[in-house]
């Protein structure tokens, strides 16, 4: 009663009890695609063979590599992403901070065109 409605008190979801899949990048989604992944290999390999217990064999496999993959790709693009955004605001912190001064690299181009037309 005291604390619910709370904004800071959200329950989090975590899987097998470490995975925090509401905060962590691409969590959610590998799990999704590795559930995915597992049925469609799984399926597959009993209609084709009927053999239960391999057939679930080949399902967890599935279910590992389509998480582990869809994890490795999210989690590069992420990394990927974050390094474009810290490039930008480092030249959007150095443009801030060098206009209008001496030290401006578009200043000093503009004078060297000025100079030499």
């Amino acid at each position: 009663m005291a604390g619910e409605g709370e904004p800071g008190s959200e329950k989090t979801f975590k899987l097998l009890g470490i995975l925090d899949v509401q905060n962590i990048p691409c969590a959610r989604e590998s799990i999704l695609y590795g559930s995915l992944g597992s049925l469609v290999v799984g399926l597959g390999h009993f209609l084709a063979t009927s053999r239960v217990r391999r057939s679930f064999d080949f399902g967890m496999g599935g279910f590992v590599l389509t998480t582990l993959g869809c994890w490795i790709y999210c989690r590069y693009n992420h990394a990927k992403l974050r390094i474009q955004q810290r490039i930008i605001q480092e030249g959007m912190r150095n443009k801030i901070l060098y206009e209008s001064s001496d030290f401006d690299p578009e200043r000093k181009q503009n004078s060297d065109r000025g100079s030499n037309s």
